[in-house]
């Protein structure tokens, strides 16, 4: 039995406003600004985007987690995440040879859970698997430090 497939459109639009500042909106919610720090030739006004790439495994992390746990029957009273990139600025700069992208990801999933140790890593896994953010870093080739513990 196959299922039929979905397509779910997704959509953000963008206005550069100065320098390297780019206002951005995505539905109807409130207009949100992207930045680079001084040094990278911003004002500071607002994460930039790799930041924004990073923040967007913790919370499709979330989303995930509560849907698989569901399925899984598996309880959690809490998640705490941490995502965190390196970037060498050169590929930015322009360096041939070198990747404008995360060049590592170290990626940590506190859950509190009463679970064992095989059933979180059982759910590990499935999400790993279906998470649309986690599986866009790996298949770009980057490596992804997974560390899961129980609190």
């Amino acid at each position: 039995m196959s299922q039929t497939s979905t397509l779910v459109k997704v959509t953000a639009a963008g206005k550069w406003e100065s320098g390297v500042k780019t206002n951005i909106s995505v539905r109807n919610f409130p207009e949100f600004s992207m930045d680079e720090p001084a040094q990278l030739g911003g004002t500071d006004s607002g994460p930039n985007p790799l930041e924004f790439v990073a923040a967007a495994l913790n919370g499709c992390n979330g989303v995930m987690i509560s849907l698989v746990a569901k399925e899984m029957n598996f309880t959690f009273s809490g998640i705490d995440f941490e995502t965190t990139g390196i970037v060498d600025t050169r590929g930015l700069m322009g360096e041939e040879g070198v990747n404008p992208h995360f060049q590592k990801i170290r990626f940590q999933v506190k859950i509190q859970t009463e679970e064992s140790e095989e059933r979180i890593e059982q759910l590990k896994n499935e999400v790993e698997r279906r998470c649309p953010v986690y599986n866009l870093f790996v298949d770009a080739g980057i490596q992804v430090d997974t560390i899961w513990s129980k609190i």
